[in-house]
C-alpha cells in the first residue's frame, strides 16, 4: 500500500498531516506535480521521506503518472474529479483535501455535477466557487483519512472496505 497525492491543488496543511501518518503508519508517500512542491526529504533527517515526482508541464501529466502509479489497494488523495474516477476504477481508494471520498457508486454522479458546472461556466454563466481551505474542511479530512487508512490497514486483503466515512 502506497498513498499518491496529487500536489498541485493539496493545501500545505493536508500535505503535512498525510506526511505525519504515512511516516507514523510506514507508508510509502509520493506526491506528483507539473512543479516542485515542498516536501520533507532525506535533507530533513527528523522528518518522514516523501518522493516528489516533477512531471512534464503539459496537460494531465501528473494525473497520468498518478494513474500509473496507482495499484490495487493504494490511496490517493485529489480534488480533481476526472482524476479520481481514472484511479476508483484502478480500485484504488480516493479521498479529496476536504474529506469526500470517491468511490465507485458516487463517481459517475459527482463526474456528471462536475461536467455540468465547468459547461456553466464555459457560456459565462457564474456559479458558487469553493471556499478557501477552512478549519472545518481540514478537520473534516483529517477525521476521513484517519477513518479510511485504519480501515484499509484493518481489511488489506479485501476488494473494498467499509466506507462508512
Amino acid at each position: 500500500m502506497k498513498i499518491l497525492v496529487d500536489a498541485d491543488s493539496c493545501p500545505k496543511l493536508a500535505r503535512e498531516l498525510v506526511l505525519r501518518r504515512a511516516a507514523k503508519l510506514k507508508i510509502r508517500i509520493i506526491f506528483a506535480a507539473n512543479h516542485a512542491i515542498p516536501v520533507w526529504t532525506e535533507e530533513e533527517p527528523d522528518k518522514p521521506v516523501a518522493e516528489m515526482e516533477i512531471c512534464p508541464n503539459t496537460d494531465n501529466s501528473a494525473d497520468d503518472r498518478l494513474v500509473e502509479l496507482a495499484e490495487k489497494g493504494d490511496l490517493a488523495l485529489t480534488r480533481d474529479v476526472p482524476l479520481a474516477k481514472r484511479l476508483v476504477e484502478k480500485d484504488t481508494f480516493v479521498l479529496d483535501d476536504r474529506g469526500r471520498v470517491f468511490t465507485k457508486n458516487n463517481i459517475n454522479e459527482l463526474l456528471s455535477l462536475r461536467n455540468f458546472t465547468v459547461g456553466l461556466a464555459d457560456n459565462g454563466l457564474e456559479f458558487e466557487r469553493t471556499a478557501n481551505y477552512s478549519k472545518k474542511d481540514f478537520k473534516t479530512f483529517a477525521d476521513s483519512l484517519d477513518r479510511l487508512l485504519t480501515k484499509m490497514l484493518k481489511y488489506p486483503l479485501q476488494d473494498t472496505v467499509p466506507l462508512s466515512v
